[in-house]
Protein backbone atom coordinates (compact mmCIF):
# COMPACT_ATOMS: atom_id res chain seq x y z
CA UNK A 1 0.00 0.00 0.00
CA UNK A 2 2.82 2.40 0.93
CA UNK A 3 4.54 1.61 -2.38
CA UNK A 4 1.34 2.35 -4.26
CA UNK A 5 0.85 5.68 -2.47
CA UNK A 6 4.46 6.62 -3.18
CA UNK A 7 4.03 5.85 -6.87
CA UNK A 8 0.85 7.93 -6.99
CA UNK A 9 2.63 10.83 -5.29
CA UNK A 10 5.42 10.71 -7.89
CA UNK A 11 2.85 10.72 -10.69
CA UNK A 12 1.01 13.68 -9.17
CA UNK A 13 4.25 15.66 -8.85
CA UNK A 14 5.28 14.83 -12.40
CA UNK A 15 1.91 15.73 -13.90
CA UNK A 16 2.34 19.55 -13.88
CA UNK A 17 5.74 19.24 -15.57
CA UNK A 18 4.32 16.91 -18.22
CA UNK A 19 1.39 19.24 -18.85
CA UNK A 20 3.77 22.20 -19.03
CA UNK A 21 5.99 20.47 -21.57
CA UNK A 22 3.01 19.42 -23.70
CA UNK A 23 1.42 22.87 -23.53
CA UNK A 24 4.52 24.81 -24.61
CA UNK A 25 4.23 27.18 -26.30
CA UNK A 26 0.87 28.50 -25.19
CA UNK A 27 1.63 32.24 -25.43
CA UNK A 28 3.85 34.63 -27.43
CA UNK A 29 7.64 34.33 -27.24
CA UNK A 30 10.14 37.16 -27.32
CA UNK A 31 13.67 37.31 -28.68
CA UNK A 32 15.88 39.80 -26.84
CA UNK A 33 18.45 41.49 -29.09
CA UNK A 34 20.92 43.58 -27.03
CA UNK A 35 21.64 45.95 -29.95
CA UNK A 36 19.80 48.57 -31.97
CA UNK A 37 17.97 47.56 -35.16
CA UNK A 38 20.04 47.50 -38.32
CA UNK A 39 22.88 45.07 -37.61
CA UNK A 40 23.08 41.35 -38.30
CA UNK A 41 22.15 40.49 -34.69
CA UNK A 42 18.81 42.16 -35.32
CA UNK A 43 18.49 40.53 -38.75
CA UNK A 44 19.03 37.08 -37.21
CA UNK A 45 16.46 37.80 -34.50
CA UNK A 46 13.84 38.87 -37.03
CA UNK A 47 14.44 35.89 -39.32
CA UNK A 48 14.01 33.50 -36.39
CA UNK A 49 11.00 35.40 -35.06
CA UNK A 50 9.24 35.24 -38.41
CA UNK A 51 9.87 31.55 -39.06
CA UNK A 52 9.54 30.26 -35.49
CA UNK A 53 6.12 31.89 -35.23
CA UNK A 54 4.98 29.68 -38.12
CA UNK A 55 6.58 26.53 -36.72
CA UNK A 56 5.50 27.01 -33.09
CA UNK A 57 2.08 28.47 -33.78
CA UNK A 58 2.62 31.49 -31.52
CA UNK A 59 3.69 35.09 -32.20
CA UNK A 60 7.41 35.71 -31.67
CA UNK A 61 8.37 39.31 -30.93
CA UNK A 62 11.84 40.90 -31.29
CA UNK A 63 12.71 43.03 -28.26
CA UNK A 64 15.68 45.34 -28.98
CA UNK A 65 17.40 46.32 -25.71
CA UNK A 66 20.64 48.17 -26.52
CA UNK A 67 22.81 49.84 -23.91
CA UNK A 68 26.10 49.57 -22.00
CA UNK A 69 27.83 47.58 -24.70
CA UNK A 70 25.03 44.95 -24.75
CA UNK A 71 25.10 44.52 -20.95
CA UNK A 72 21.57 45.90 -20.47
CA UNK A 73 19.89 43.41 -22.79
CA UNK A 74 22.08 40.54 -21.62
CA UNK A 75 21.21 41.05 -17.96
CA UNK A 76 17.54 41.41 -18.87
CA UNK A 77 17.55 38.05 -20.64
CA UNK A 78 19.57 36.36 -17.88
CA UNK A 79 16.96 37.36 -15.30
CA UNK A 80 13.96 36.32 -17.41
CA UNK A 81 11.85 33.34 -16.35
CA UNK A 82 13.39 30.09 -17.64
CA UNK A 83 10.11 28.92 -19.14
CA UNK A 84 10.94 28.81 -22.83
CA UNK A 85 9.31 32.14 -23.65
CA UNK A 86 12.49 34.25 -23.74
CA UNK A 87 15.28 33.72 -26.26
CA UNK A 88 18.45 35.76 -26.65
CA UNK A 89 20.58 36.61 -29.68
CA UNK A 90 24.25 36.61 -28.74
CA UNK A 91 27.37 37.60 -30.62
CA UNK A 92 31.01 37.94 -29.64
CA UNK A 93 30.36 40.79 -27.12
CA UNK A 94 28.35 38.28 -25.08
CA UNK A 95 31.65 36.63 -24.11
CA UNK A 96 33.19 39.84 -22.76
CA UNK A 97 30.49 41.65 -20.77
CA UNK A 98 31.58 40.17 -17.45
CA UNK A 99 35.21 41.11 -18.14
CA UNK A 100 34.41 44.72 -19.01
CA UNK A 101 31.54 45.66 -16.72
CA UNK A 102 30.60 45.35 -13.08
CA UNK A 103 27.98 42.62 -13.02
CA UNK A 104 27.17 39.58 -10.95
CA UNK A 105 26.18 37.76 -14.12
CA UNK A 106 28.22 34.85 -15.48
CA UNK A 107 27.23 34.07 -19.06
CA UNK A 108 28.45 30.48 -18.79
CA UNK A 109 26.25 29.94 -15.73
CA UNK A 110 23.20 32.11 -16.35
CA UNK A 111 22.36 31.04 -19.91
CA UNK A 112 21.43 27.79 -21.62
CA UNK A 113 22.95 27.56 -25.12
CA UNK A 114 20.58 26.59 -27.92
CA UNK A 115 22.66 26.76 -31.10
CA UNK A 116 25.41 28.56 -32.94
CA UNK A 117 23.87 30.35 -35.92
CA UNK A 118 26.74 31.59 -38.06
CA UNK A 119 30.25 32.97 -38.30
CA UNK A 120 31.69 35.97 -40.11
CA UNK A 121 34.61 38.40 -40.27
CA UNK A 122 35.09 41.99 -39.30
CA UNK A 123 36.31 44.23 -42.10
CA UNK A 124 38.71 47.12 -41.59
CA UNK A 125 37.36 50.02 -43.63
CA UNK A 126 38.17 53.69 -44.14
CA UNK A 127 36.51 56.72 -45.63
CA UNK A 128 37.41 56.86 -49.34
CA UNK A 129 39.31 60.14 -48.86
CA UNK A 130 41.33 58.88 -45.89
CA UNK A 131 44.96 58.92 -47.11
CA UNK A 132 45.92 55.28 -46.55
CA UNK A 133 45.38 52.34 -48.88
CA UNK A 134 46.79 49.44 -46.88
CA UNK A 135 47.23 48.18 -43.35
CA UNK A 136 50.93 48.98 -43.42
CA UNK A 137 50.23 52.58 -44.48
CA UNK A 138 47.73 52.84 -41.62
CA UNK A 139 50.26 51.55 -39.09
CA UNK A 140 52.89 53.99 -40.39
CA UNK A 141 50.52 56.96 -40.13
CA UNK A 142 49.24 55.93 -36.70
CA UNK A 143 52.79 55.73 -35.34
CA UNK A 144 53.68 59.09 -36.86
CA UNK A 145 50.50 60.74 -35.56
CA UNK A 146 49.57 58.96 -32.30
CA UNK A 147 46.00 59.66 -31.21
CA UNK A 148 45.18 61.84 -34.21
CA UNK A 149 43.50 59.08 -36.19
CA UNK A 150 40.06 58.27 -34.85
CA UNK A 151 38.22 54.99 -35.15
CA UNK A 152 34.54 54.35 -34.59
CA UNK A 153 32.79 51.36 -33.10
CA UNK A 154 29.24 50.24 -32.48
CA UNK A 155 29.92 50.52 -28.75
CA UNK A 156 32.39 49.74 -26.01
CA UNK A 157 32.93 46.02 -25.60
CA UNK A 158 31.55 45.11 -29.03
CA UNK A 159 33.51 42.77 -31.27
CA UNK A 160 34.56 45.68 -33.46
CA UNK A 161 35.89 47.67 -30.51
CA UNK A 162 37.86 44.68 -29.20
CA UNK A 163 39.07 43.88 -32.70
CA UNK A 164 40.62 47.34 -33.07
CA UNK A 165 42.05 47.31 -29.56
CA UNK A 166 43.73 43.98 -30.33
CA UNK A 167 45.03 45.48 -33.59
CA UNK A 168 46.45 48.48 -31.71
CA UNK A 169 48.16 46.25 -29.15
CA UNK A 170 49.68 43.97 -31.79
CA UNK A 171 50.90 46.86 -33.96
CA UNK A 172 52.07 49.21 -31.18
CA UNK A 173 49.81 52.02 -32.36
CA UNK A 174 47.46 54.45 -30.63
CA UNK A 175 44.22 55.67 -32.21
CA UNK A 176 41.33 57.47 -30.56
CA UNK A 177 38.14 55.47 -29.94
CA UNK A 178 34.74 57.00 -30.68
CA UNK A 179 32.00 54.65 -29.40
CA UNK A 180 28.50 54.84 -30.87
CA UNK A 181 25.23 53.23 -29.89
CA UNK A 182 24.93 50.63 -32.61
CA UNK A 183 26.38 50.02 -36.06
CA UNK A 184 24.09 52.19 -38.19
CA UNK A 185 25.18 55.60 -36.82
CA UNK A 186 28.92 54.86 -36.95
CA UNK A 187 28.58 53.52 -40.50
CA UNK A 188 26.77 56.73 -41.48
CA UNK A 189 29.43 58.92 -39.88
CA UNK A 190 32.29 57.05 -41.54
CA UNK A 191 30.69 57.52 -44.96
CA UNK A 192 30.17 61.20 -44.10
CA UNK A 193 33.85 61.58 -43.24
CA UNK A 194 33.32 62.16 -39.51
CA UNK A 195 35.12 58.90 -38.68
CA UNK A 196 38.46 57.91 -40.24
CA UNK A 197 38.45 54.13 -39.94
CA UNK A 198 36.75 51.24 -38.18
CA UNK A 199 36.37 47.51 -37.99
CA UNK A 200 32.76 46.43 -38.47
CA UNK A 201 30.93 43.18 -39.04
CA UNK A 202 31.15 42.31 -42.73
CA UNK A 203 27.33 42.21 -43.15
CA UNK A 204 27.11 45.83 -41.99
CA UNK A 205 29.61 47.26 -44.52
CA UNK A 206 29.95 44.99 -47.53
CA UNK A 207 27.31 46.80 -49.63
CA UNK A 208 28.95 50.16 -48.89
CA UNK A 209 32.33 48.74 -49.89
CA UNK A 210 30.87 47.47 -53.17
CA UNK A 211 29.28 50.86 -53.85
CA UNK A 212 32.58 52.67 -53.28
CA UNK A 213 31.40 54.59 -50.24
CA UNK A 214 33.95 52.81 -48.04
CA UNK A 215 37.54 51.77 -48.70
CA UNK A 216 38.39 48.20 -47.58
CA UNK A 217 41.79 47.54 -46.04
CA UNK A 218 41.59 44.01 -44.60
CA UNK A 219 39.38 41.29 -43.11
CA UNK A 220 39.91 39.90 -39.63
CA UNK A 221 39.39 36.18 -40.24
CA UNK A 222 41.76 33.39 -41.23
CA UNK A 223 40.75 33.48 -44.92
CA UNK A 224 39.73 36.06 -47.48
CA UNK A 225 36.00 36.58 -47.81
CA UNK A 226 34.36 35.25 -50.98
CA UNK A 227 32.37 38.50 -51.01
CA UNK A 228 35.57 40.54 -51.31
CA UNK A 229 38.32 38.17 -52.50
CA UNK A 230 40.58 41.07 -53.44
CA UNK A 231 40.78 42.24 -49.81
CA UNK A 232 43.64 40.63 -47.81
CA UNK A 233 43.41 39.27 -44.30
CA UNK A 234 45.11 41.29 -41.57
CA UNK A 235 47.74 38.55 -41.37
CA UNK A 236 48.42 38.79 -45.12
CA UNK A 237 48.63 42.56 -44.70
CA UNK A 238 51.55 42.16 -42.32
CA UNK A 239 50.26 41.56 -38.78
CA UNK A 240 51.20 37.94 -37.94
CA UNK A 241 48.90 36.10 -35.53
CA UNK A 242 45.96 38.49 -35.82
CA UNK A 243 42.67 36.65 -36.18
CA UNK A 244 39.15 37.49 -35.02
CA UNK A 245 36.13 35.45 -36.07
CA UNK A 246 32.74 36.93 -35.28
CA UNK A 247 30.01 34.48 -34.26
CA UNK A 248 26.27 34.68 -33.69
CA UNK A 249 24.10 32.33 -31.65
CA UNK A 250 20.88 31.72 -29.76
CA UNK A 251 20.47 31.10 -26.03
CA UNK A 252 17.81 31.03 -23.31
CA UNK A 253 17.92 31.74 -19.56
CA UNK A 254 19.57 28.97 -17.54
CA UNK A 255 17.06 26.48 -16.23
CA UNK A 256 14.91 26.45 -19.36
CA UNK A 257 13.57 22.88 -19.65
CA UNK A 258 15.82 20.58 -21.63
CA UNK A 259 13.06 19.39 -23.96
CA UNK A 260 12.31 23.00 -24.94
CA UNK A 261 16.00 23.69 -25.57
CA UNK A 262 16.17 20.62 -27.82
CA UNK A 263 13.02 21.64 -29.72
CA UNK A 264 14.36 25.15 -30.26
CA UNK A 265 17.72 23.75 -31.35
CA UNK A 266 16.07 21.58 -34.01
CA UNK A 267 13.69 24.28 -35.25
CA UNK A 268 16.34 27.02 -35.32
CA UNK A 269 18.77 24.80 -37.24
CA UNK A 270 16.07 24.01 -39.82
CA UNK A 271 15.46 27.72 -40.35
CA UNK A 272 19.14 28.73 -40.53
CA UNK A 273 20.12 25.90 -42.87
CA UNK A 274 17.13 26.32 -45.19
CA UNK A 275 18.26 27.36 -48.69
CA UNK A 276 16.45 30.70 -48.54
CA UNK A 277 17.88 31.78 -45.17
CA UNK A 278 21.35 30.35 -45.88
CA UNK A 279 21.43 32.42 -49.08
CA UNK A 280 20.47 35.56 -47.13
CA UNK A 281 23.27 34.87 -44.65
CA UNK A 282 25.89 34.27 -47.34
CA UNK A 283 24.94 37.42 -49.26
CA UNK A 284 25.66 39.36 -46.06
CA UNK A 285 28.99 37.64 -45.46
CA UNK A 286 27.82 35.24 -42.76
CA UNK A 287 28.44 31.50 -43.07
CA UNK A 288 25.49 29.55 -41.62
CA UNK A 289 26.79 27.22 -38.95
CA UNK A 290 24.71 25.31 -36.42
CA UNK A 291 25.37 22.50 -33.94
CA UNK A 292 24.35 21.05 -30.61
CA UNK A 293 23.72 23.13 -27.49
CA UNK A 294 26.82 21.52 -25.95
CA UNK A 295 29.04 22.54 -28.87
CA UNK A 296 27.84 26.12 -28.67
CA UNK A 297 28.34 26.10 -24.91
CA UNK A 298 31.96 24.98 -25.36
CA UNK A 299 32.54 27.83 -27.85
CA UNK A 300 31.15 30.41 -25.42
CA UNK A 301 33.37 29.11 -22.60
CA UNK A 302 36.50 29.26 -24.76
CA UNK A 303 35.66 32.78 -25.97
CA UNK A 304 35.12 34.04 -22.41
CA UNK A 305 38.62 32.83 -21.48
CA UNK A 306 40.26 34.16 -24.65
CA UNK A 307 38.83 37.68 -24.49
CA UNK A 308 39.28 38.03 -20.74
CA UNK A 309 43.01 37.62 -21.37
CA UNK A 310 42.99 40.09 -24.28
CA UNK A 311 41.12 42.68 -22.19
CA UNK A 312 43.45 42.18 -19.23
CA UNK A 313 46.68 42.24 -21.26
CA UNK A 314 45.64 45.26 -23.32
CA UNK A 315 44.22 47.16 -20.33
CA UNK A 316 40.93 47.69 -22.16
CA UNK A 317 38.33 49.60 -20.17
CA UNK A 318 34.65 50.14 -20.87
CA UNK A 319 34.02 53.73 -22.00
Amino acid sequence: MKALLKSLAVLVLALPMAVHAQAWPSKPLRIVVPFTPGGFNDTLGRILANDLSKTLGQPVIVDNRPGSGSLLGTELAAKAAPDGYTLFIAALPFAVVQSLYKTSMDVTRDFAPITLAGVSDNMLVAHPAFPVNSVQELIKMAKARPGRINYGSSGSGTSVHLCMELFKTMTGTFMTHIPYKGSAPVVADLMAGQVDIMFDNLPNVIQHVKSGRMKPLAVSGPRRSPLAPEVPTVVEAGVPGFEVTVWFGVLAPAGTPRDIIQRLNVESAKIINSPEVADKFLKQGVEPKTGTPEQFGDLVKSEVVRWAKVIRDAGIKAE
